[in-house]
């Protein structure tokens, strides 16, 4: 049982040194040139051969390099690499995975996060956003424009009211169907601005406090022989706060939210309020007008010629 068992180990080591023998002599292709090209010199060759083995203190029998020479000569122990080819290639990738696998894994779920994020969500949701805004022009617009004609039709006391607001419900209603958001949502500004107009209440009178005119007077540029007469004055509210209101300035043509504008009126009215504030320093008769409720105008209760600026 014991020789049995160190046979395999014996044939197993000749097999061992017979590679090393060839490793050895494709290390030294000088000897291989010189002696291999003639099979006469084989035995000068396997003595060198013994000679390198005995200069490393290992003994080598001469059937042992007989071997490795032969086997070196049919290139045994010998590695072909395989063709190139697309099998070859996909073998070579899953042996260096290890090296790509990781990088290509990490890019592979960054993709599919992005895709899943465009293709599942953001597309969804711009269409969804793209859907709103279609019903919201085509639909909820033009709702908002009805549903404030109706409140201005309802609440208004002068037909001028439901001209303006029907003309804009009428514009704005075009627009939308064109596609024109900005001339839809413009239309409901301005009616939303109609409907708040009639709704104000306030009363329009003439400033008197310290430090500020009440009055003053200028050469118009268009005509320096003529002179316009201003008086300065205020919207006081129902809870007596004043009032900011948009104000055309005719000198400028521009539109100005303001607290205080001047108001031209003949030089009768001027000349009687400076001649009420020189008398005790208090216009006793400040009121120039009222603004009531369903009302788009002032009732003005003094002489005004329409003119307002609202810088001096």
């Amino acid at each position: 049982m014991s020789e049995a068992a160190t046979k395999p180990s014996a044939r197993l080591d000749d097999v061992m040194l017979a590679m090393d023998v060839v490793d050895t002599l494709r290390h030294r292709q000088d000897l291989v040139a010189r002696e291999l090209d003639g099979a006469a010199r084989e035995a000068q060759l396997i003595e060198k051969l013994r000679a390198i083995y005995a200069q490393q203190g290992i003994e080598v029998s001469d059937a042992i390099l007989r071997e490795g020479v032969n086997a070196l000569a049919e290139s045994r122990f010998t590695y072909d690499p395989p063709p190139a080819g697309f099998g070859t290639t996909l073998a070579r990738l899953y042996v260096s995975r290890k090296r790509w696998g990781r990088p290509v894994l990490a890019l592979a779920v960054v993709l599919l996060v992005a895709l899943v994020g465009y293709f599942g969500v953001w597309r969804p949701l711009q269409a969804g956003q793209a859907e709103q805004a279609r019903l919201e022009l085509s639909q909820g617009l033009p709702a908002q424009m009805d549903m404030l004609y109706q409140t201005i039709y309802d609440e208004t006391k002068v037909q001028q009211a439901v001209a303006e607001a029907e003309a804009l419900r009428s514009r704005g209603k075009a627009f939308a169907e064109e596609g024109n958001r900005a001339g839809a949502e413009d239309a409901v500004e301005k009616l939303t601005a109609l409907r708040d107009q009639l709704r104000q209440e306030y009363v329009l009178r003439v400033v008197n406090r310290s430090g500020v005119q009440s009055g003053f007077w200028t050469f118009p540029e268009i005509n320096t022989d003529a002179t316009n007469y201003y008086i300065v004055v205020e919207a006081i509210g129902a809870d007596g706060n004043r009032l900011n209101l948009p104000i055309l300035n005719e000198e400028t043509g521009e539109t100005e939210t303001v607290s205080m504008w001047g108001l031209r009126v003949p030089q009768s009215v001027y000349n009687a309020v400076a001649a009420d504030k020189r008398d005790d320093g208090i216009i006793q008769a400040n009121e120039v007008g009222r603004k009531s409720d369903g009302f788009l105008d002032v009732e003005y209760l003094m002489p005004v010629l329409g003119g307002a600026v609202t810088r001096w």
